[in-house]
């Protein structure tokens, strides 16, 4: 069955006081397109995640949400600028004497001073943490390709409905061809027998020329490129493997052969069906961007 591009999955994973979670949003796009959004601590998943997700996507732009908390007493590290206190505590002492003022200098003072404490993380567990992202992005690409599947499937049916009229307007054309030629054939008699009136038809002559008539209308050929394109589709529609690219390129074929049918047909009611039959298509197409 075919799959849609369209879809969303959200993964989460934690031990040991780390936590992550991924969210994946993904649209159509004609080739994969990984959108990273990352905390820049964690840059260094970037490629693993991708290598994931490649093997399991071959289409769509996708978006890759990851957040990550730490809450091990380890998580965070605090550092003095033990220089710089010094540097306070004399300005302090300075201050005090030049001016005859209490020092009223304390811990928590110098503690709120600029760049007196530094509050950083703490060297991480990289192996641990891509452990966690790689079962986190494994529950959230199982979601997506869950809703892709049943994305696929809306579309699937609606392309069957498509597939199954251009069946019948291609049966219908079929049937109206050999009329043109047989209806060019009868004007034509009545024609020359109203010009001619009572001279002798030269039947041979009209013969030949409605076998180069019925030889310039024909459209044979591209009624069986049209069902052997058809047999296609549906051939496709079933495959397991992705085929949207595929898919768009038929539906440019289609379009191609009820061109040409439209060009060739000097038939009023052929041309109503191939105007038909293009919008048609046309919805398939709009469909066909969404296919994986």
């Amino acid at each position: 069955m075919i799959n849609s591009m369209t879809g969303f999955g959200r993964g989460s994973a934690s031990s040991d006081g780390r936590s992550i979670t991924i969210e994946l949003k993904s649209v159509n796009h004609k080739y994969l397109d990984l959108n990273f959004r990352l905390p820049r601590s964690l840059n260094y998943l970037e490629e693993t995640l991708r290598t994931a997700i490649s093997a399991k996507l071959s289409r769509g732009h996708l978006d890759i949400n990851l957040s990550y908390m730490n809450t091990r007493e380890d998580a965070k590290s605090i550092t003095l600028d033990s220089s710089l206190i010094a540097q306070y505590i004399e300005a302090g002492n300075s201050v005090a004497q030049q001016f005859n003022v209490e020092n009223d200098l304390t811990v928590t003072t110098l503690l709120r001073f600029p760049d007196v404490v530094n509050i950083a993380d703490s060297q991480d567990d990289e192996e641990e943490v891509k452990k966690l992202a790689l079962s986190a992005v494994s529950q959230a690409l199982s979601e997506l390709a869950a809703m892709r599947v049943r994305e696929g499937n809306n579309i699937y049916e609606d392309i069957i409905g498509k597939l199954k009229y251009l069946e019948l307007l291609h049966k219908q054309m079929q049937e109206r061809a050999p009329m043109v030629v047989a209806q060019y054939s009868q004007r034509l008699h009545e024609r020359i027998s109203a010009w001619l009136n009572e001279v002798d038809i030269d039947k041979a002559r009209i013969a030949t020329e409605i076998a180069l008539f019925a030889d310039r209308v024909s459209i044979d050929e591209e009624l069986v490129r049209i069902k052997s394109h058809l047999n296609e589709f549906n051939a496709m529609l079933n495959s397991t493997l992705p085929v949207g690219r595929s898919m768009d390129f038929l539906t440019q074929e289609l379009t191609r052969e009820f061109n040409t049918i439209g060009s060739k047909a000097n038939d009023s009611e052929l041309a109503k069906m191939v105007i038909t039959a293009k919008a048609e298509v046309e919805k398939i197409r709009e469909q066909v961007q969404n296919i994986e």
